[in-house]
């Protein structure tokens, strides 16, 4: 009887995104009022390689809105390159 062949397995992207976006954290300072503890903040484990910052100014699942403009007038393009996006006035 033959063996499957081994395949390749990746992740799902919403997966993926998990694991490899950070979140921005809400007061990266620490607590208010609080002494500040450099050695303390931020990540607390190595950075991976695939991990990364999740960028703020953009959607986050771009295959969804390809193509979709922001819909408000005066709004800036997306940051597509195909430039298909323009508000219409």
């Amino acid at each position: 009887m033959d063996e499957a062949p081994h395949r390749k397995y990746t992740d799902l992207k919403t997966v993926e995104s998990q694991r490899n976006d950070l979140t921005a954290e809400e007061f990266p300072e620490g607590p208010y009022g609080s002494s500040l503890l450099q050695e303390s903040l931020g990540k607390s484990s190595p950075w991976r390689a695939d991990q990364r910052p999740q960028n703020r100014f953009t959607y986050e699942n771009r295959e969804l809105h390809a193509g979709v403009s922001r819909g408000y007038p005066g709004a800036h393009p997306t940051h597509d390159s195909t430039g298909d996006d323009q508000v219409e006035e």
